[in-house]
């Protein structure tokens, strides 16, 4: 799947770029690697060629072309363009690719698309990340310094006049990736459409953030492991990457864009608004609202509205699951903490639907007796304690069986090491040689002595121990889940019309009150 990707540069020192792309620098701070004499690291492996330099070197030939044209004079001004095209790193293994045909593939599409630049194509074997994806840099100067052949997606007389700088528009960038695509397929290369863009943005700017976060974290993590603590995060997320996990837990189960932005903000705080027919996130603890482009494109008003639109097709089917009560909200307690009237009004809707609810839960269960309604809850609380019980029982002999299982074999595979050891003529060396099979052997004896075990069970005796085990559990733990799952929606069913009546009484006392005044 090869990605293209574009960086323009205001440097005027050409010779940066090429010892960029030849020298090891750090990857976070851009810095040349010296060796042991202070002198740049040269990279591992490298191909490098230039084009449209004549008899001098890159640097010389930009120089060269903004003194003719009097281009590039003033510090603002885009001095050079980067392209980089990276393949996929499947493609080495499945379709041949080396670097030197790679080289070769940069060189074609350097040709064919900055014809008439000063051009640097430089192949590299790997990327920041390490995944074997080999890659071309194609480095070119941004004054053309001869005409060319106009072509269609050629739209201003700086893309094919002598003398004019290179600008990377929106259809430059277009026929580019479109000339990507085409030349992997003609090198049978795996590709995807570079044309409707990715689930999930990381720009340049976060892909570094995640980067040193990580690296923070990794640090921090062995920190902890040294002193026998136990990390809590192994992966780190920036702020998008956890704005799009919540966005995403909610999207993929609301059923309109109100029950979307609802959800959003009830569960993670998170706002949301359309604007010129695109929509914007705000979350908890920020001022400035993120667009959806900046998170990806499942997240845009089209892909979200699609996505809705799936989920209230598919919602027949899913309403014969069985699903959790929602609960009464306490509005009375909700206003004091100083919420407005528009949340008033939400929490007033919520709370019919609910009480909708639970009234027919109650008159499907045939429980709108009061004593009833106890009497169940009281018989599901047994049968849910006592299914809890055998499945705990059950989970605790299906543990020492895995156990004793596993002492079973590091026995049985190390028992012909121990004793080898009784005869050997050197102990030591022998033990030195040994030491890892010879530690298990010892586990394993000190494990089975503990145990008062002085006959071996056969591994395929305790296997089919387990198994039966195993079904056992499954038939108690499906009893204790419908036994809790009915056992919450009674409780709650309870809870709410309990508030319900509360609620009631309080707006009949101020109603009265407000009479009497």
């Amino acid at each position: 799947m090869a990605t293209l990707k574009h960086i323009a540069s205001k440097n005027s020192d050409y010779t940066a770029i090429e010892a960029y792309l030849i020298y090891q620098h750090d990857e976070f701070t851009g810095k040349q690697l010296l060796d042991e004499q202070g002198k740049p690291k040269l990279r591992e492996s490298y191909l490098l060629d230039t084009l449209e330099c004549g008899d001098f070197s890159f640097a010389t030939a930009c120089l060269l072309a903004n003194r003719k044209y009097g281009k590039n004079t003033q510090h603002g001004d885009i001095k050079s363009h980067q392209y980089i095209i990276s393949f996929d790193p499947r493609d080495a293994a499945d379709n041949g690719l080396t670097m030197e045909k790679a080289q070769a593939l940069g060189l074609k599409f350097c040709e064919e698309n900055f014809s008439g630049h000063p051009a640097i194509v430089c192949t590299h074997p790997d990327g920041h990340n390490h995944s074997g994806n080999i890659h071309v840099h194609i480095v070119i100067g941004s004054v053309r310094t001869r005409e060319v052949e106009r072509k269609p997606y050629m739209q201003k007389p700086r893309d094919w006049r002598e003398g004019m700088k290179h600008s990377s528009t929106a259809q430059t960038m277009r026929h580019l990736r479109v000339e990507v695509m085409e030349l992997c397929e003609g090198a049978e290369l795996y590709q995807i459409d570079l044309l409707n863009g990715s689930k999930e943005r990381v720009s340049e700017a976060e892909y570094w953030v995640r980067r040193r976060g990580q690296l923070k974290l990794d640090r921090e993590n062995a920190s902890l492991t040294v002193v026998g603590q136990q990390p809590k995060q192994k992966k780190f997320e920036t702020v998008k990457d956890t704005l799009r996990k919540q966005i995403s837990s909610v999207l993929y189960r609301a059923t309109s864009f109100e029950d979307f932005s609802d959800k959003l903000i009830q569960q993670y705080g998170i706002a949301v608004k359309e604007s010129r027919g695109q929509l914007s996130y705000l979350p908890a603890g920020r001022t400035k609202f993120i667009r959806a482009k900046k998170l990806g494109d499942k997240f845009d008003k089209a892909a979200v509205l699609a996505t809705l639109q799936a989920n209230a097709e598919r919602k027949p089917k899913v309403q014969s699951k069985p699903t959790n009560l929602a609960k009464l909200i306490d509005i009375q307690s909700r206003m004091t903490e100083g919420k407005g009237i528009g949340y008033k009004r939400w929490l007033t809707k919520h709370n019919l639907k609910v009480m909708a609810q639970t009234v027919n839960l109650l008159q499907e269960k045939g429980l709108t007796d009061e004593d009833a309604l106890n009497q169940r809850i009281t018989e599901l609380e047994t049968k849910y304690h006592d299914a809890l019980a055998v499945v705990k029982d059950l989970e605790g002999r299906m543990k020492a069986n895995k156990e004793l299982r596993y002492h079973v074999a590091a026995y049985a595979s190390t028992k012909s090491v121990a004793q080898q050891l009784k005869t050997a003529k050197r102990p030591a060396a022998f033990e030195e040689q040994h030491r890892a099979e010879l530690t298990a052997y010892r586990a394993a004896a000190a494990y089975l002595k503990a145990n008062n075990i002085t006959s071996l069970s056969s591994p395929n005796k305790l296997e089919a121990e387990y198994c039966a085990l195993a079904s056992e559990k499954a038939q108690f733990y499906e009893q204790y889940r419908e036994a809790k799952s009915e056992l919450l929606k009674l409780k709650d069913a309870k809870q709410n019309v309990a508030l319900f009546f509360r609620e009631e009484k309080q707006t009949q006392h101020h109603e009265r009150e407000g009479v009497c005044v």
